[in-house]
């Protein structure tokens, strides 16, 4: 099933305050403009991520899609707009990131457990509880590698394991993902699925996740954010309604070939453009 997005841009007078967001809306974006070396990349964009979902963003190579969620998050500046999560601001919401490029991401001289702790000792948080936390991310995700080595002694499917962990540690409301499967072999990747929806059905955190790969976008949303070329506009939402846990054997389900060849189809149509 797929629908148009129905939050029009208001030509620059949209705001948080002037357009309600729907009941089941997480993270309400108004008004997003964004432009590089006087080039416009976003103008006015308008969008509403839902709660408790996983939404994928998906699209042209350079159309904006890391540069959207780094926005959302507060990791890069909006020219202008409004971003509020459940009306609350960025600063008073707890989020979790997981960067694309995890070896970058891991502080190189803490072992993996001192790094998945390393958000919560930030917090204050006393000794006993970091312990607790930290056993209770191993048990979930049914750590079998020793998380006392450093992330350089581990491989790259088990430093983006550490990275998910940490980014989890804090017990996120909203949780970004960076192309958390673009460094990682097939049956890595077949795990990180597994747990992130594990991860997702316990918790109910809300997901934004960016993907190159069609397959990856696909496999564990909810919601498919199609967007054009620059400038950038949305040019889809596609929803995916199979239940989860998803496991690989729904690659050949109907549905989601159905929803893979629908958004190929858009996506083929944008870059022709």
């Amino acid at each position: 099933m797929t629908h148009a997005l129905s939050l029009a841009a208001a030509n620059g007078t949209s705001s948080v305050a002037g357009a309600a967001p729907h009941a089941d809306t997480h993270v309400t974006i108004r008004g997003l403009s964004k432009a590089f070396a006087g080039q416009p990349l976003y103008t006015d964009l308008d969008l509403d991520l839902p709660r408790g979902k996983i939404v994928s963003t998906f699209g042209p190579n350079g159309c904006g899609k890391s540069t959207l969620m780094n926005m959302i998050a507060g990791l890069m500046p909006m020219d202008k707009g409004e971003i509020l999560f459940d009306g609350k601001t960025l600063a008073q919401t707890k989020i979790g990131y997981v960067f694309q490029n995890y070896r970058d991401a891991l502080f190189p001289w803490m072992s993996a457990r001192a790094n998945i702790a390393y958000p919560l000792v930030r917090q204050g948080m006393s000794k006993a509880d970091v312990k607790s936390r930290v056993d209770e991310l191993t048990q979930m995700f049914d750590i079998r590698f020793d998380l006392n080595r450093y992330p350089y002694e581990l491989s790259g499917g088990q430093q983006q394991t550490v990275c998910i962990m940490r980014a989890l540690a804090p017990r996120p409301e909203v949780m970004f993902l960076d192309e958390p499967f673009s460094a990682l072999d097939f049956e890595m990747t077949l795990f990180i699925r597994d747990k992130l929806q594990e991860v997702q059905l316990a918790t109910g955190v809300t997901m934004l996740i960016v993907s190159h790969d069609l397959e990856d976008a696909v496999f564990l949303a909810d919601e498919i954010l199609l967007l054009t070329r620059r400038p950038t506009q949305i040019a889809e939402i596609v929803r995916f309604d199979l239940p989860r846990p998803r496991g690989a054997e729904i690659m050949s389900h109907p549905e989601f070939v159905r929803v893979k060849a629908h958004t190929l189809e858009v996506f083929r149509r944008e870059m022709a453009l």
